[in-house]
């Protein structure tokens, strides 16, 4: 049975932590779809069409990934393309206890299990909100930043 995951964020903007969590699930989950949730009221940095470009950026050339933007409950974007897991990172204590009541719910309802990798030590820091808050004061946040991507592509 192919393995396909969505992997569900807001993704603003994509990091280097987000970019390790998909590369190693890839070892072990044929085709993943980064799914980026449409939330009217969240307000982003970046546009949708901006995050989709830069995170195809990221993954050019690995079919194995592909984006899309999606404006409905993750459980019922995942079954739309054919996704039998959801892939989630976490980071600390704190993400677990909310993914796992996701998690459970999300298998409740739909029959989806959830797949949880945690965060490489070095990336456990890094958050969207973090890189949007450094970006805004004018510092350097390269190293936050997934390969291919730029600072001067968040211009």
């Amino acid at each position: 049975m192919k393995k396909t995951a969505v992997f569900p964020g807001s993704f603003d903007p994509f990091t280097i932590g987000h970019y390790s969590v998909v590369n190693r699930a890839l070892n072990f989950i044929d085709n993943i779809v980064i799914g980026i949730g449409v939330n009217d009221a969240k307000k982003t940095l970046f546009s949708l069409d901006k995050r989709i470009e830069l995170i195809n950026k990221v993954f050019q050339g690995d079919p194995r990934v592909t984006v899309r933007g999606y404006d409905s409950l993750t459980i019922d974007f995942a079954k739309e393309v054919g996704a039998n897991i959801i892939l989630r990172g976490i980071r600390s204590i704190a993400d677990f206890e909310y993914e796992k009541t996701i998690a459970d719910a999300n298998r409740r309802i739909s029959g989806i299990d959830t797949i949880l990798l945690f965060t490489e030590p070095q990336h456990s820091f890094i958050s969207s909100t973090v890189l949007r808050d450094v970006l805004r004061y004018g510092k350097d946040v390269q190293c936050f930043l997934p390969p291919h991507v730029t600072i001067n592509d968040l211009r």
